[in-house]
């Protein structure tokens, strides 16, 4: 593979899952953001085979296949049973309209382009092009995080914004280590089962989870 085709190939996948991030904002079901999530994974589980098969680095293999079966397979599992368990309803009214969330997240991504380009221009890898992308992608991850209501979708968007940080490294680096990674992955499994504990008690408290509710425990 030529190195111009690889770094079309890198460029083209963070674009998948980018897409993928905007996809979030203007789906409202928490079923179709959990599918977005799963498909995103899906495209960072190619672009770290991608890289492994480039760099001819077998670590980046096993990286792609834990990925896959944490992230494409357990995770979307697991959030579709918290779903069933806890009753997730749909956004309806979130802090920010989905109008205004898609130009938010247009003015965010020229931003990305904005803080990388620097390092775009220096480096010399073949995957700098995707590094705008990587990082849209975790300001997208953070925009849903902070004007979403439900926690469920406040969930997924903290699961995209780590698949952005992982897009990130990988681009930047043309690769990560293994060990590096798999502590990310329990960092994560620990964030999610937290937050599993968090969305039970709104449940449990308020017979919802728009997270707006808290403000009553105030009074």
């Amino acid at each position: 593979m030529s190195e111009t085709t690889f770094a079309q190939l890198a460029t083209f996948g963070a674009s998948v899952t980018l897409f993928f991030g905007f996809a979030l904002l203007w789906r409202r079901s928490p079923r179709a953001h959990i599918s977005a999530f799963r498909y995103q994974s899906v495209a960072l589980v190619a672009l770290f085979a991608l890289v492994g098969y480039a760099t001819d680095d077998r670590e980046l293999y096993i990286v792609a296949a834990v990925l896959c079966g944490l992230k494409v397979v357990v995770m979307p599992w697991y959030l579709l049973r918290l779903e069933r368990d806890v009753g997730a309803d749909r956004e309806l009214r979130p802090y920010v309209n989905v109008a205004t969330s898609i130009l938010l997240a247009g003015a965010l991504i020229l931003l990305a382009y904005a803080a990388t380009w620097p390092l775009v221009e220096v480096s010399r890898l073949p995957t700098r092009g995707g590094l705008p992308l990587a990082m849209g992608l975790i300001f997208l991850g953070l925009l849903v995080v902070v004007t979403r209501k439900q926690a469920l979708a406040q969930i997924v968007g903290f699961l995209m914004l780590e698949n952005g940080a992982a897009l990130l490294a990988l681009l930047g680096t043309f690769g990560i280590p293994l060990v590096v990674e798999l502590g990310v992955f329990l960092d994560v499994l620990l964030g999610l089962l937290v937050m599993q504990i968090f969305v039970y008690h709104i449940r449990t408290t308020f017979e919802s989870l728009d997270v707006e509710q808290l403000n009553q425990l105030k009074h």
